[in-house]
């Protein structure tokens, strides 16, 4: 497995196919939600082929995005099964990259750790200081695709979303759960204003 060859075939795939308007869903991201993998990964005892294998995941978990608008996640397991032979994967950590990539799919549902430690990374800013300003990323990208149509709108959502999306991992629930919870009441506290 030559993961850093991988690895610099879909970034540099993501950094010149994704569309301009996917403000949130972006190069960016993918950096983010990697790097808060490979932090949380660091609070476990993984072997150097599940790090690969985690790393892998976490730059192809939003890959579909490059070809699909609906079903990215199986999108994006298409494009893994297709690049990752030729970077030494096997199809057993094909099929590995594949089931941590599905598992980001809403509402999540990891089945092992390093399941976890994606899932927590890929919402990772949800208890971060950088919630708001990531967030308005995401509200024109959502605007823009039609999913929410104002402000009020989005932010409903987001109280929605909010109050059912959990964290998995200790590091998580102990670090990013109380601040996600600040930013929870933040949000009700403007619908509340704007109603």
């Amino acid at each position: 497995m030559h993961q850093p060859a991988a690895e610099m075939h879909i970034l540099g795939k993501l950094r010149h196919g994704l569309p301009r308007t996917r403000t949130y869903h972006n190069f960016s991201h993918t950096l983010d939600v990697y790097r808060s993998a490979i932090a949380l990964a660091m609070q476990y005892d993984l072997d150097e082929e599940e790090m690969d294998i985690l790393r892998t995941a976490a730059l192809y978990h939003d890959s579909g995005f490059l070809t699909e608008d609906h079903e990215h996640e199986m999108a994006g397991c298409v494009i893994a099964r297709e690049a990752l032979p030729a970077f030494g994967y096997s199809e057993a950590q094909i099929q590995r990259v594949c089931d941590l990539v599905m598992a980001t799919k809403l509402p999540t549902d990891p089945k092992d750790t390093l399941g976890m430690i994606l899932c927590d990374a890929d919402l990772d800013y949800l208890g971060r200081s950088d919630f708001f300003r990531i967030g308005s990323t995401l509200y024109q990208e959502f605007k823009h695709y039609g999913i929410v149509k104002d402000e009020r709108d989005w932010n409903e959502l987001q109280v929605r979303f909010m109050e059912s999306q959990v964290y998995y991992t200790p590091i998580s629930r102990a670090e990013r759960e109380p601040v996600k919870q600040v930013h929870l009441l933040k949000v009700k506290a403007w619908l509340a204003e704007n109603s």
